[in-house]
Order: structure tokens, then C-alpha cells, then sequence
């Protein structure tokens, strides 16, 4: 039985205020393959102030910290993949090939792109040389995720990485009935050297967790994938 208790909070791998274990069946053996733990909104709120200190120097780092810094997660990822395979293959019931080729493959891919993108993009548009008239795109706060159970890593990665790379911090929520793969996740970027606070993981359940993240007033919630605002000087 794997146990996956702790959250991942402030850069590191805490217990939870209170003991709520939870057991994660595997659906294609309708048996129970992992523990972890349900979380409280005092649980999440530890994680959202954390990440809102983080924030404050997050958001000040250059394209080229933030490139570094992902292009190490790309490459612990791709070198653990077999064990994202598993994760996946187990708390949805997948084939192996299909959680490799398909689900991991998706978020090696999604991450890849984002990169690249990362890469040409530019966070500030001067309209003329000869002038101060320029828009710049700034990073928009923290960030409330919550992820389903079906493609976890597919939904992780389209949330998470396009965060990380306009300068926000975040608090995830996957789902609870797909948790494994998200810890193994936050194994990594924690691996990947990401500043305390930066990405934070608690999981639970809808009810609690996930309404308290959907109505906190200091999160930044989505429907899309806009993490940046921008502010313009001079006329346009």
C-alpha cells in the first residue's frame, strides 16, 4: 500500500491539521492502492499564504530563472517517467502502454510547448523606439487550481506550467480519486529547485478544499489559461 499523506507546502512535505485518510482505488481492480489525506481549509490556507509571500519575489524573476528552472522539470520528468506511468496506470484503471503513450506523453508534451513558447515570448512591447509608449505583461497572482480525474497530468501541466512561467504562484487541488500522479508531480518540482511556496499541493476533497480555493478572496481563479495582466504607459 502506498502512503501519500503529507501536502506539499512552503517547499516542503507537511502533515495535515487534522488526520483524514482516504484510500484511492485502482479501477481496474476496484482494490485500494494508495493512502492519502483529505485536507481542511486550514490546510489550504497555509498553502495560499505561502504561495502569496512567494509571490512578492516570484513575480520579479526574469524569463531566463523561470526558463532554467522549467527545463529542469522537463528533464526530471522525462527521467521518471516510468513511475508517472504507473501513478496514472493505477488510480485510473489504465494499460500501461496507454497511461505512457497517452497521459504521460501529453504532459511531456504540453510542458514542452510551453517552454518553447516561453522561449520566444516577450513581456514587453515597445510600439516606438523614440518613445516611452510599450505595454507590459505582468503576472497576475496567485492561482486557485483544481484538476479532474480523468487526464490528471494532461490537466495539471496545462494549468501548472503556463503559471510558473508568467511569474504567478499557485495552490493545486487535484482530484482525490487521481492523487498519486499530482504527488509525484510536486516530487519534482520540488526536485526541480522551484522557490519555496512557488507551486503548493493539498489535496481533498470538493466540499472542503476545493470550495474554500473557489471562494478564497486572494486567488485568481480560471476557466482559461490568461496568467498575465498588462499595463500599458502612453497612448495607444
Amino acid at each position: 500500500m502506498i502512503e501519500k499523506k503529507d501536502f506539499y507546502i512552503n517547499g516542503k512535505w507537511v502533515s495535515p491539521a487534522k488526520p483524514n485518510d482516504f484510500e484511492v482505488i485502482n479501477p481496474s481492480t476496484e482494490e485500494a492502492f494508495a493512502i492519502i489525506s483529505l485536507g481542511s481549509a486550514e490546510d489550504a490556507d497555509k498553502a495560499i499564504n505561502a504561495a502569496k509571500i512567494a509571490f512578492e519575489t516570484w513575480r520579479e524573476t526574469t524569463k531566463e530563472e523561470r526558463l532554467a528552472l522549467l527545463e529542469k522539470f522537463d528533464e526530471i520528468y522525462n527521467r521518471r517517467w516510468d513511475e508517472m506511468v504507473e501513478a496514472q496506470s493505477k488510480e485510473m484503471g489504465a494499460p500501461l502502454d496507454f497511461a505512457s503513450e497517452t497521459h504521460t506523453k501529453m504532459g511531456a508534451d504540453i510542458c514542452r510547448n510551453n517552454i518553447e513558447i516561453l522561449k520566444d515570448f516577450n513581456f514587453e512591447h515597445q510600439f516606438d523606439p523614440k518613445s516611452n509608449n510599450h505595454i507590459r505583461y505582468e503576472p497576475i497572482g496567485v492561482c486557485g487550481l483544481i484538476t479532474p480525474w480523468n487526464f490528471p497530468m494532461n490537466q495539471i501541466v496545462l494549468k501548472v506550467i503556463p503559471a510558473l512561467a508568467a511569474g504567478c504562484t499557485m495552490i493545486l487541488k487535484p482530484s482525490e480519486i487521481a492523487p498519486v500522479s499530482a504527488v509525484l508531480f510536486a516530487e519534482m518540482i520540488d526536485e526541480a529547485g522551484f522557490p519555496a511556496g512557488v507551486f503548493n499541493l493539498v489535496n481533498g476533497n470538493g466540499e472542503v478544499v476545493g470550495n474554500h480555493i473557489s471562494g478564497h478572496p486572494s486567488l485568481i481563479r480560471f476557466t482559461t489559461l490568461s496568467y498575465c495582466t498588462f499595463e500599458t504607459k502612453g497612448p495607444i
